[in-house]
């Protein structure tokens, strides 16, 4: 496995060999399937690994084109190994993914899946932390320094692709984010009082929550924060307050919000299970919605929660 697995840290690389241990002892033919996606995901690493230095390159030239290219453009302009790294990336998330339905299937420890499911996650969350250095980057509306600091971010992980994993280079938005997907939105009166409770409950990091609750935070920040408590964006937000006030209810459930809603609501779906695509549909969500206000001049944030803190984060470099 070790010769095979060289671009896995050593978490990874245990975590994998006991999974297949399991498989192959009670599955074999489960264990075939995922030691060949394996394989793929070693050949994918190595045409990554193949290509040169991105930063041997024009790298100040690089960074002014990219704080310059529009989001809709930017896939013709970022290098090859980039584009190459992020498949790899998706390569690998579905390789975790797919040891994770295995091990389900043949009910392996509740600690070993657990472990399979923070490798995904793991990746899962590298992958939105690039797609957030990339909605700065893009950001017309984004200062110089700022936008100039995440493309070095985008460097960074597009350079150490095999090995770069967000608690390197985003040990707060892995806190964040590893702590909102292990809680359900209460709703209740929608203050967002308990949910950030429980966010402390779950180690969220003292930064995060400080940063979200500080003097002086403007009521775009304050609606994106609510966005990502609620898992919902500040328009669908509105709606519910609207409903509450004209119905009448004192304390909203999540039942009663995705009726009025007319959808389906996330925490609903997953109300006992991790599950790191969850926050990644919710960053996503959110994010769009964040595109439009800003394209078409609606009330609202012009960001997601996540991206606020990274531009003050990012700021203070």
């Amino acid at each position: 496995m070790s010769a095979v697995s060289p671009f896995l840290d050593d978490g990874e690389r245990a975590t994998v060999e006991e999974s297949l241990a399991l498989l192959r002892d009670r599955s074999p033919a489960q264990a075939a399937q995922c030691e060949a996606a394996l394989e793929r995901l070693s050949r994918s690493a190595a045409l990554v690994g193949d290509f040169p230095s991105i930063v041997e390159k024009s790298s100040d030239t690089l960074i002014d084109l990219l704080c310059r290219v529009p989001e809709y453009d930017l896939d013709m302009h970022i290098p090859t190994k980039a584009v190459l790294g992020n498949a790899y990336l998706l390569v690998k998330i579905n390789f975790f993914k797919g040891l994770g339905y295995a091990l389900e299937g043949i009910a392996a420890p509740a600690d070993l899946m657990e472990r399979v499911q923070n490798e995904a996650g793991q990746s899962i969350y590298t992958k939105l932390a690039e797609e957030l250095f990339l909605a700065i980057v893009t950001d017309p509306n984004e200062r110089r320094n700022v936008k100039v600091h995440a493309a070095r971010e985008l460097f960074h992980i597009w350079e150490h692709r095999l090995d770069a994993e967000i608690d390197d280079f985003a040990p707060l938005l892995e806190s964040a984010w590893h702590a909102r997907n292990r809680i359900n939105s209460a709703y209740g009166t929608l203050l967002g009082a308990t949910e950030t409770f429980r966010l402390v409950t779950e180690d969220c990091s003292p930064e995060v929550l400080e940063f979200f609750g500080r003097d002086g935070m403007t009521a775009d920040e304050s609606a994106a924060f609510e966005e990502f408590l609620f898992n919902m964006t500040s328009e669908e937000l509105a709606t519910l307050r609207r409903a509450m006030q004209q119905q009448h209810v004192s304390a909203a459930s999540p039942a009663w919000a995705a009726d009025v809603l007319g959808r389906q609501i996330e925490d609903l779906e997953h109300s006992h299970e991790i599950d790191p695509m969850a926050l990644y549909r919710s960053y996503n969500r959110r994010q769009l919605a964040a595109d439009f206000r800003m394209m078409s001049g609606a009330p609202g944030p012009r960001r997601t929660a996540e991206g606020y803190l990274m531009v003050y984060l990012l700021d203070q470099q």
